[in-house]
């Protein structure tokens, strides 16, 4: 049975595991995914900007593109296709994501953008991609377009920036559980046991 999404920053948002993404990567899109259904508890989810992927970050070569391909096939999902050419600036569809955090939306908009991105070969540096993305998540374009002008997301989108760094995100994704963080392609997996209650079943 699939998890429901509480609201982002309820109550219990602070004992929740923290997933850090962006948009910059396929291993993204492949934990978001999976981390909702694998974790004992929805994360919260927290697009930042880390290394240079606000720039748009890098292409990944054949090889480890090949590697996706195979997991992706593994979790059930399309083969990867990539955006062609690959995007310079990705800011816009992170300030995106921001604003829909702050409107509860964050996990449907940042799914349906991660889709367009990696399954359906889309530039997220394009506005109106990111727009296709809120649409599916029913935020509104004149909403959208406003928010990531807004002065308090861009504050908002370094404040969770400043704050992965500080726990000792060094990439994306990233899963925060307690004191530790967990990076890479195991991520999901190995935050999901160390969030499992102890003697639980995995």
């Amino acid at each position: 049975m699939r998890k429901s999404a509480p609201e982002i920053g309820g109550p219990e948002a602070s004992e929740r595991p923290i997933f850090y993404f962006d948009f910059s990567s396929p291993e993204c899109w492949l934990a978001a995914e999976r981390v909702n259904h694998e974790l004992p508890v929805v994360p919260v989810w927290t697009p930042v900007r880390v290394t240079d992927s606000a720039g748009g970050g890098r292409r990944p070569p054949a090889e480890e593109l090949a590697e996706v391909g195979r997991r992706a096939t593994a979790q059930g999902l399309p083969a990867p296709r990539l955006p062609d050419p690959w995007p310079d600036d990705l800011d816009v569809a992170l300030r995106a994501a921001t604003f829909a955090a702050a409107s509860g939306r964050v996990v449907a908009f940042s799914l349906a953008a991660l889709r367009q991105a990696f399954a359906g070969g889309r530039d997220l540096s394009q506005v109106d991609n990111v727009l296709i993305a809120a649409a599916a998540c029913e935020l509104h374009p004149r909403a959208v377009l406003k928010g990531v002008e807004s002065r308090s997301i861009e504050q908002r989108l370094e404040a969770a920036s400043d704050e992965a760094a500080d726990r000792g995100v060094r990439g994306v994704p990233a899963i925060v559980v307690g004191d530790r963080v967990f990076h890479g392609p195991a991520a999901v997996e190995d935050a999901a046991r160390r969030a499992r209650p102890a003697g639980a079943m995995p």
